[in-house]
């Protein structure tokens, strides 16, 4: 059984001559074609560098191979038709690039398509079970014309197109051909490769898909159907696209990933791949592994790729990579907390909170004076200033930055009415947020002036219309974050049962019950003041119903344990 290579070249010619001698060198016969964009003087040279060898043939004249058009096919028919009536001993033939790298010994692969003398292995798959064809056309792509090349020509090409569909041109298939698509890169037997090269209908053949677009991925893909024995329809050579459709490049780094696959050829190599070249360009039988070819076993990681370069890393953004507004992966990398009015109904409460859950807690991250971080830090991780100039540049990436600086740790913050509200959709569409609110809390700031004046008045009446449009923007039926809304009256009647709720999901691993209450703030005389401003017209409906006579016992720890009884 004896294997020849057709190799297609237009770049990287010493690579592509270090291949073919090592594949001459092997027994194997190579038929060469040379894009007719290469200079003369470089074919030259790369013809001198190979000549006197039996094993190597060159295909004349050359053809110009343009991306997408009839070049490319035509060149291969041609380099087929050298090889078979060059090099009779021949019983397949593998198609290849010059940017191609034999992955395994020569003798296996003899050994393998010795076993399977009958097989053609080519890629071959109707137009309605291929899902990676680009750029729009499916059926179209052999119902219409496309006489002008897609990259060279691309004014041309989309006016032509756009012309044919508006005057609802379409043309007919040869009679008894099925269209089919796959990878151009295949290996066929010799009465297969004859047979497709003597049909009586080649001329026909071959003017129908002139105007195909992108004949090499259809010609052979779709005759072969017409003449082949039995066809796997797989390729032996590993060749990896992106979500663009774009060939992966293989590099050094990639030597063990290569190998990996079972393949027998993989391509797009980097020529400058030194280590690539210098490793697999070998016939070492101890590297032999008479393995069946299996590039799936490297798809999870190929898979793992565009997802990357499609959505990126949860909650990272940069300015190589800044995803449009609702196509980013995930608004944060992390979960967080958000507490509004528990700084201002409790004591010290950062501190509390911190002891408790062994999180980070800040301050009002938004407060109008400055970024308020744990520990009054002024530059906290990731460089982040407490700067409220350069915040409120861009509130969301202020968040942003400090849940991707600090992840792994929860991040906790107080937020309120008084804040910078821009962040308010940000949060509550982020599956990672936590919020909790105490409405009215604000007002026990008010409170502690002891007074009820005009100013005081006007104030609590601006915080209460922050207040009820945060609300409303929590409440939204898009709203993703994990979010509790009490009254200050509510929270008040069964505090310490509120703040398990949170903290059983602030620390779930370390849930167990709260041993030391959070001081409450003194609210004697709360009521009062609320009736107060009730009574100077300013109705402070957002803290809930509170009597006027109402003061709260301070808070003691629940330390019996609650079990439910099924």
């Amino acid at each position: 059984m004896s294997v020849g290579f057709i190799l297609l070249v237009h770049t990287a010619l010493d690579r592509a001559a270090q291949v073919a001698r090592h594949w001459a060198g092997s027994g194997c016969p190579v038929v060469i074609h040379a894009d007719r964009n290469v200079p003369e003087e470089r074919f030259d040279a790369f013809r001198a560098a190979l000549a006197g060898n039996p094993n190597i043939r060159f295909v004349e004249p050359r053809r110009r191979c343009e991306w997408g058009t009839w070049g490319i096919v035509g060149a291969t028919i041609d380099a087929s038709a050298l090889m078979l009536k060059s090099f009779p001993q021949v019983d397949h033939v593998y198609l290849a690039s010059g940017s191609c790298l034999p992955l395994r010994p020569v003798p296996e692969l003899r050994a393998y398509l010795a076993e399977r003398p009958r097989t053609d292995f080519i890629e071959s798959a109707t137009i309605d079970d291929v899902d990676w064809s680009k750029g729009g056309f499916d059926h179209e792509r052999f119902t219409l014309r496309f006489p002008f090349a897609f990259k060279t020509q691309r004014g041309l090409f989309d006016r032509f197109v756009t012309l044919q569909r508006g005057l609802g041109m379409k043309r007919s298939l040869p009679a008894g051909l099925v269209p089919h698509l796959g990878s151009q890169w295949w290996c066929l037997t010799r009465p297969t490769l004859e047979a497709i090269l003597g049909d009586p209908r080649r001329g026909e053949y071959e003017r129908f898909f002139r105007s195909v677009w992108i004949p090499d991925e259809s010609y052979f893909q779709s005759l072969v159907r017409l003449h082949a024995n039995r066809v796997e329809s797989r390729s032996l050579t590993l060749s990896k696209f992106d979500f663009q459709g774009k060939p992966h490049t293989f590099y050094d780094d990639h030597l063990q990933l290569l190998r990996r696959s079972d393949c027998f050829v993989a391509r797009k190599i980097w020529p400058q791949a030194d280590r690539l070249y210098s490793s697999l360009l070998s016939n070492d039988p101890q590297i032999t592994k008479n393995a069946e070819p299996n590039p799936g076993k490297i798809d999870r990681l190929f898979t793992h790729a565009v997802e990357r370069r499609l959505r990126g890393r949860p909650g990272l953004y940069m300015q190589s990579r800044f995803p449009l507004s609702d196509r980013d992966n995930g608004k944060s990398c992390g979960p967080y907390s958000v507490f509004e009015g528990f700084s201002d109904l409790f004591e010290q409460f950062e501190s509390w909170l911190s002891k408790t859950t062994g999180c980070r807690v800040h301050g009002h991250l938004y407060a109008p004076d400055r970024a308020h971080f744990a520990g009054g830090e002024k530059v906290y991780n990731g460089c982040l200033p407490d700067s409220a100039a350069l915040r409120d540049y861009n509130p969301c990436a202020f968040l942003t930055n400090l849940t991707w600086s600090t992840r792994g740790e929860r991040q906790c913050f107080m937020f309120g009415p008084a804040d910078n509200q821009y962040p308010t959709d940000f949060m509550t569409g982020d599956p990672h947020a936590q919020i909790s609110v105490i409405t009215g809390a604000w007002a026990i700031r008010l409170f502690r002036r002891k007074a009820t004046s005009e100013e005081v008045r006007k104030e609590a009446a601006r915080l209460q219309r922050i207040e009820q449009a945060h609300v409303e923007r929590l409440r939204a039926h898009w709203a993703k974050a994990r979010i509790r809304i009490w009254t200050l009256a509510e929270f008040i009647e069964a505090p310490m049962d509120h703040l398990q709720e949170i903290l059983d999901e602030v620390s779930p691993r370390g849930a167990r019950r709260l041993t030391e209450a959070p001081r409450l703030t003194d609210l004697t005389g709360f009521g009062r003041f609320l009736q107060e401003l009730k009574n100077e017209g300013m109705n402070l409906h957002v803290a809930g119903d509170f009597p006027a006579g109402f003061d709260p016992a301070p808070l003691q720890p629940d330390t019996q344990r609650r079990y439910v009884v099924k």
